[in-house]
Order: structure tokens, then sequence, then C-alpha cells
């Protein structure tokens, strides 16, 4: 009787050990998968700050090309109305989580950025406003948001990747489906980005 006791106390002790092990793994991947959720958010709100940037700095760039470019009135609309679309635009972290929202917050900013360059080539025109130090220091500014905007979009796809990655994989995925998690959508090129841009002079 003293050792059936005994192999029943040993079994029911191993299998508490490997219940107990299950569940510290499943906590530590659960973990894993919290931390690189909110390591795309992170990344999300770094791409919002630069995107922030620029929708602050362009009433100014406008104005400036205002009083040089009368005739331009068509583009400066279009900035204008690209820029409202933009602001119209209530950006949550559920954006994250809704692929056709994504999308439709990708497209307004990609259509504000192609009403920016049609804004720049505009200036080409007007040598008085290209040599004006408010324009100029506008011009830089926004060149300079730019890039800072490409560079947040790609450490967010970076880490979209890994983020994905991981609720991807067996057997995080089980634990990832337990919790929620899902997919995060990326950015991705403007629509005819693979095309080389036409220069006439």
């Amino acid at each position: 009787m003293n050792r059936t006791v005994a192999i029943i106390l040993g079994v029911v002790v191993v299998l508490v050990l490997i219940i107990l092990g299950f569940v510290g793994y499943g906590i530590s991947v659960n973990n894993k998968i919290v931390t690189a959720d909110e390591g795309v958010k992170a990344g999300w709100s770094q791409v919002e700050n630069q995107y922030q940037r620029r929708f602050d700095l362009i009433p100014n760039l406008v104005e400036t090309v205002k009083g040089f470019a009368k005739q331009e009135k068509e583009v400066l609309e279009g900035v204008t109305l690209a820029r409202s679309r933009v602001g119209q635009l209530t950006v949550t972290p559920e954006v994250l989580n809704d692929p056709k929202a994504f999308a439709k917050f990708q497209q307004a900013q990609d259509g504000l950025s192609s009403a920016l360059s049609r804004l720049l080539v505009v200036t080409e025109n007007y040598p008085t406003l290209r040599s004006n130090e408010n324009f100029l220091a506008l011009q830089s500014e926004l060149e300079g948001t730019e890039n800072r905007i490409s560079v947040e979009r790609r450490r967010f796809n970076e880490t979209v990747q890994s983020y994905n990655t991981l609720i991807r994989r067996f057997p995080a995925s089980f634990i990832a489906s337990m919790g929620g998690f899902k997919e995060k959508s990326y950015f991705s090129a403007a629509s005819g980005a693979d095309q080389a841009p036409k220069v006439k002079f």
C-alpha cells in the first residue's frame, strides 16, 4: 500500500510539474507577444509624430508660396485639400488592427505627399520664391520631415515583421490566437512608385 501511494504521489508531482512548466512557458510566450505588440504601437506613434510635423508645416509653406505664385491656385488648393483629408482621419490604435482603416490612412498620407511634390515642382518656376529665406527654411524642414517619415515607416515595418513572425510561429500562434493578437499591416509603397518619374524640361 505504501509503495502504491508513493507511486501515485510521484505521478501527481510529475504531472503538476509538467503543467506548471507549460503554464510558465505560456506566460513567457504571452509576455513576448505583448512586448512585441507594444513595440508596434511605439513604432506607430513615431510615424504619427512625423506625419503630424509635416501636417503642421504645410500651412506655412502654402502661405509663403501663395504670395509668389498666385496663378498656381489649383496646386495650392490641392495641397490644402489633401491636408484637410489627412486632418479628418481619426487615427486610433485600432487602425493597426484594421487593414482597411490602415490602407485608408496610408492612402490619405500618400495623397498629401503627392500634392506636396507637385507644389515643390511648381516653385521651380519662381526664382524669387526659391531665394526667399522663409521658403528655403520651410522647404528644408519639409524635406527633413519626409526623410524622417521614411525612416520611421521602415522601422515600423521592421517592428511589424518581428511581431507578425512571432505570432505566426508555433506554439506562440496558439497563445496569440487565445489572446486575440492579430497580424498587423505594413506600410507599402504608393501606387505608381514602381514607375520612374517623367522629367520634362
